[in-house]
């Protein structure tokens, strides 16, 4: 198995090359490592190489990895969270990447200290396997949200399809991008949704050329 200084290496590199070809050169790209299935050395590991934001999908897996590593960590819950486990989770996460129901920001709002960053999630494509909204229920949705104090929408987030289709994959993060934009141009206080989270191991170079600011590397990162 690689070293993962040595993986990051070479995803800078594909990084810096995506950005080039969009025409994106000084956006700062954050790479969030997607530790859920690797052990307490593997992330620390991580951390060595100099990223400290980490993904978890599970409470369980969260709250033992914060435990061994402590505060050295910026922390992402990038799974679907269900409502009665907000209380374990939501103190303890820096951003939320799943925020997609109304009964989910009701119970953030009631358990959390201080305000989460949050991502909407967007099922962009419209399967039935994938959870979000739908892009026509985004922008009512977070409206709906100016009451919740603990709440603020950073940005979208959305997963693309699983196709080697590389067009299918490119107009799903391009309608993200737009809808976004959209949102932001409201100027709403509490959703200034200036980020996108999107791309993965194997499609974060096409997220980065569509507009992702976030991108959630797991297999080519961390294995």
């Amino acid at each position: 198995m690689a070293s993962i200084r040595e993986n990051l290496e070479i995803i800078q590199q594909r990084i810096e090359d995506a950005k080039t070809r969009a025409h994106r050169k000084d956006d700062h790209i954050q790479i969030i490592a997607v530790t859920k299935q690797v052990s307490v050395e593997r992330t620390k590991e991580a951390l060595e190489a100099g990223i400290i934001h980490l993904g978890e999908n599970r409470p369980e897996g969260l709250l033992a990895k914060k435990e061994a590593i402590q505060d050295q960590a910026i922390w992402h819950y990038i799974g679907t969270l269900q409502s009665r486990k907000v209380k374990k989770v939501i103190n303890e996460i820096d951003y939320l990447h799943s925020l997609d129901r109304m009964s989910l920001a009701e119970e953030i709002e009631k358990r959390a200290v201080n305000p989460v960053k949050c991502f909407v999630q967007v099922n962009v494509s419209g399967e039935e396997s994938k959870h979000g909204l739908s892009k026509e229920e985004v922008i009512p949705f977070i409206q709906s949200l100016e009451k919740f104090s603990k709440i603020q929408v950073v940005g979208l987030m959305t997963m693309a399809p699983n196709t080697d289709d590389k067009e299918v994959i490119r107009k799903v993060f391009r309608g993200l991008k737009e809808l976004q934009q959209e949102i932001a141009n409201l100027n709403l206080p509490y959703a200034p949704c200036q980020e996108l989270s999107m791309g993965m191991s194997n499609d974060y170079e096409i997220a980065i050329e569509e507009g992702a600011t976030f991108i959630r590397i797991g297999t080519a990162l961390v294995g």
